[in-house]
């Protein structure tokens, strides 16, 4: 929690956020610290749940900032109000399709809460171009800043185990729906590849699937070296409204590892994935198989897609230009 009496050092930039432990809050906020304080800001984070303390501790930080970012999370309108009148200036940053229940259906009562939150901001970021659409119908002044991965982190492997075929999944329980709906397309390319395994490095273990897998349990420090001995990263989703609000991050992960991609032709994952170029994109049951055997088959195009998956990274996904975007919407309000 940020000291509420601690000496100001540059422009105050507050985040505000459900929990710190979120991909939401470590992707879109906590990553970029260094770079705002290298930028003249003094960056803190709150988290807005907790009790009535933590709101009281929010709504007075919030007072003496330059600006406020409340990430994803919106709020019942009478905390609303009382945050838009301690915060001089307002940003909403999501990067998930809050307005609409998890398994894409409508829902009046979060569209309610997100159409209130984007009236009350004086700007809103959104991750994707089809979250900024949802958003400017509220309010005109949307910016998209994409997800974005510190490709230093990211090893590429200079080899890679022959002897077997790694296709690695990276997730959590909450999207584990998508593995699921892939395990018969699966199956298919485990017959038709020998030696194919697929990694799942997440917070849950599969039950028996037919499938050879090696459960990986997901931790921060370790994720990157579980990418970078694999040899393909794979992206099943959903095509709903909530799976289109999704902005691709794993996907930029496995090209960050240097990894050919094989993804659902659905979502920011189709804005990510140049086709035929840093990986492909599947619409069929069929193209799942076939797509992972011509890689299966081909090291070199696996190569190649890999090395080019990482220069798109490096040069419109990673740390530096994503910031300069952010930086320059919110130095405009601060």
């Amino acid at each position: 929690m940020a000291d509420p009496i601690a000496p100001r050092t540059g422009r105050r930039l507050l985040f505000v956020s459900k929990g710190g432990d979120s991909s939401s809050t470590r992707y879109r906020a906590l990553q970029y610290f260094p770079l705002w304080q290298a930028a003249g800001f003094e960056p803190l984070h709150v988290t807005a749940s907790g009790g009535s303390r933590a709101t009281l501790d929010m709504l007075r930080q919030a007072s003496r900032a330059d600006v406020v970012v409340v990430l994803r999370k919106t709020f019942a309108r009478p905390l609303l109000w009382l945050l838009r009148r301690a915060a001089r200036r307002l940003v909403f940053d999501f990067d998930d399709a809050v307005f609409c229940n998890t398994d894409g259906t409508p829902s009046r009562t979060r569209m309610a809460r997100f159409a209130a939150m984007a009236r009350a901001c004086d700007h809103v970021l959104a991750g994707n171009a089809f979250l900024a659409a949802r958003a400017a119908a509220f309010n005109p002044a949307v910016t998209v800043v994409p997800t974005s991965v510190d490709a230093a982190r990211y090893r590429v492997a200079a080899n890679r185990p022959s002897d077997r075929l790694d296709l690695v999944w990276i997730g959590s329980h909450s999207t584990r729906k998508y593995l699921a709906d892939a395990m018969p397309w699966l199956q298919e390319a485990a017959k038709a590849v020998p030696g194919l395994r697929l990694k799942i490095v997440a917070d849950f273990d599969l039950p028996a699937c037919g499938v050879a897998t090696l459960p990986v349990a997901w931790h921060a420090d370790s994720e990157a070296r579980e990418l970078a001995a694999s040899h393909i990263g794979i992206a099943p989703m959903r095509d709903d409204d909530w799976s289109r609000g999704k902005c691709a991050l794993k996907v930029l992960q496995y090209m960050a590892a240097g990894l050919p991609v094989v993804s659902s032709n659905a979502g920011a994952n189709a804005e990510v994935v140049a086709e035929g170029e840093t990986g492909f994109l599947v619409t069929t049951p069929g193209e799942w198989s076939d797509r992972i055997a011509r890689l299966a088959n081909d090291a070199g195009l696996c190569r190649q897609m890999g090395e080019t998956g990482r220069r798109r990274v490096e040069t419109d996904y990673s740390l530096g230009p994503v910031f300069e975007r952010l930086r320059c919407v919110i130095a405009g309000l601060a």
